[in-house]
């Protein structure tokens, strides 16, 4: 008998389905000014994982660094190429399998783009953004915190994940499972960030876990 395919490869192309028909229909979702960039040297090799239209893209390259982008949509991607200098290199890829060598980043940033992904495919993920990253090199994480006002609304898929009516699943961090999820890479910095916004005269609470992570360099012999 024929096995069929497996589970997480065809829940991440649902996820990736669902991202490009949100593109498709929202277009440039993500606008506005881009804070705390990552702190990277001139010269170095930057990767972003889930570079979406391009925005954080956009003011890394600005800095003479040697960028590449990647997202699972193709919407996003022509959209980002419209915001970044036409040699930028951008593909569609998964993060789970990075077509890229080991050790060619200096930088890899991931924003918002780990909690978009079940469990599995998060570790998967963690792995694979640590390996293409140079000895020595940082790794810049951002994503929601379970303090955030929308933790807890929609369908529970796992625990801390809920799917919205797009079909997108976001999962909430906390700090502890930042570390634990990185945990080939050394901890520099992880933090909380939280801010209100106004919806209707009330006031709601934004939350973001942030960490800056190194990979360990290799050992003198």
């Amino acid at each position: 008998m024929s096995r069929g395919r497996d589970d997480d490869a065809v829940s991440g192309e649902r996820s990736g389905a669902a991202w490009e028909q949100d593109y498709r229909l929202r277009g440039e979702r993500w606008g506005g000014a881009v804070h705390d960039l990552p702190s990277i040297s001139e010269g170095g090799c930057f990767l972003e994982v889930g570079c979406g239209n391009g925005k954080t893209l956009a003011a890394v390259a600005t800095k003479n660094t040697e960028v590449v982008g990647i997202d699972c949509s193709v919407t996003a991607i022509a959209l980002a190429r419209k915001s970044v200098p036409p040699t930028t290199p951008l593909l569609v890829a998964d993060a789970r399998a990075l077509p890229f060598t080991a050790g060619s980043y200096d930088t890899v940033c991931a924003f918002h783009v780990l909690g978009h992904m079940k469990k599995q495919d998060r570790i998967l993920a963690a792995v694979e953004l640590s390996r293409v990253l140079r000895d020595g090199g940082s790794l810049f994480f951002r994503d929601f915190s379970t303090a955030d006002m929308r933790y807890g609304k929609g369908m529970e898929t796992e625990p801390a994940s809920y799917q919205r009516g797009d079909g997108i699943i976001t999962h909430y961090f906390t700090g502890e499972e930042i570390v634990d999820l990185f945990s080939m890479l050394i901890p520099v910095r992880v933090w909380t960030r939280t801010w209100t916004l106004r919806i209707r005269g009330t006031e709601h609470l934004r939350s973001e876990i942030e960490g800056i992570f190194k990979k360990k360099p290799p050992m003198p012999r």
